[in-house]
């Protein structure tokens, strides 16, 4: 009897670690945190949104350092395909990364939460070369046009083109990104480039003109990105999620302050664009707008609009997500009423306006 109750017990407390109770279902502390996204050169991440801020200030490493818990910033060259396997398989516990991939990767079986926007109202430009004939976007048809279709641009091309009443089909697309792109610009191959703000060092050289730009249009012709956590690292170490997103909010709340307009220009020039390139990019808008941390109608709109396009060009490998489910707004609420900033942000409604 005295037997066969030690074996009852050694299974109960097996099956109690694997179901998460007891002890036996306690996590322990990761030694270090690593927060991936797309590369700018080799395996070092852009400095981008509140993140690349945080970042270089050293606000997040400050965090957890006092734990001896260190914090890795991987970056992958492979874009955010790349960004989404490495999320996938574990090797990172948060992704920074472009809606377009991010709801791919999410209907492909990825289990992820999305817990805050890693970047709001990203532009695009049409660049062409200095004396091209092109002016507008109505120019465009029957014209060879680069940019990276399966990558977060093509929506964005797609809805800057449906604005002009034209289509995808309108133009001859050729299908590629960063300085390839550029240098197919230059040599003749193609007639203009469609890209982001990283393509404007083109500009600064005076080998390129902005014929189009979506700086001071609508709203929902820019481009957004999610900060996602892997569920499984989220259910293990809330704690931790909790204090990363503590972090940012409160660098949200610094970066949004025009008088700090200009270090924050200069810290992300540090990823590789000039200080000339971001006064352009970040011209059109109020920072706050640019680092705002809301969930808000407008970035539900756009994960929303941005998922009917994806399904649409076939690109889902599965059922498409809720989206209010999968964001996931319990840190960034504790967060704000932690901080008492409840109100230091202006909600943008579905269209991206502020409140009258």
């Amino acid at each position: 009897m005295k037997a066969m109750r030690a074996l009852l017990l050694v299974a109960l407390s097996a099956l109690l670690a694997a179901c998460g109770g007891g002890d036996g279902g306690k996590q322990e502390t990761p030694k270090v945190i690593r927060i991936g996204a797309p590369a700018i050169a080799g395996d070092t991440q852009g400095i981008w949104g509140v993140m690349g801020i945080a970042r270089s200030k050293g606000w997040v490493q400050e965090e957890f350092a006092k734990d001896h818990i260190s914090v890795e910033f991987p970056g992958f060259k492979g874009g955010g395909p790349m960004v989404g396997q490495a999320l996938a398989n574990g090797q990172i516990d948060f992704a920074g990364n472009g809606d377009m991939i991010s709801l791919i990767g999410k209907s492909s079986g990825i289990k992820s939460r999305l817990i805050l926007p890693s970047g709001r109202l990203e532009n695009a430009y049409l660049l062409v070369k200095p004396d091209s004939p092109i002016r507008s976007i109505a120019d465009l048809r029957g014209k060879k046009v680069a940019y990276f279709k399966g990558n977060y641009i093509q929506l964005q091309v797609i809805r800057i083109l449906a604005a002009a009443g034209l289509k995808e089909s309108d133009i001859h697309n050729i299908s590629l990104l960063g300085p390839p792109a550029g240098n197919a610009l230059l040599n003749g191959s193609v007639d203009a480039v469609f890209a982001g703000s990283e393509s404007l060092a083109l500009v600064d050289k005076g080998l390129a003109r902005i014929a189009y730009s979506t700086v001071d249009g609508s709203a929902r012709l820019t481009a957004q990105a999610g900060l996602l956590v892997r569920e499984d690292f989220a259910r293990d170490h809330p704690d931790l999620v909790q204090r990363l997103v503590n972090v940012l909010v409160r660098t949200s709340q610094w970066a949004s302050d025009e008088k700090n307009r200009e270090e924050v220009l200069a810290i992300l020039a540090q990823g590789g664009r000039s200080e000339a390139s971001l006064r352009r990019d970040y011209g059109g808008r109020p920072l706050g707008d640019r680092f705002n941390p809301l969930l808000d109608p407008f970035f539900v709109a756009q994960y929303q609009d941005t998922q009917h396009l994806v399904q649409q060009l076939g690109l889902l490998r599965g059922p498409p997500a809720d989206i209010n489910q999968w964001f996931d707004r319990q840190y960034l609420d504790t967060a704000l009423k932690a901080q008492g900033l409840q109100d230091a942000f202006v909600p943008l409604d579905a269209q991206g306006n502020r409140p009258h």
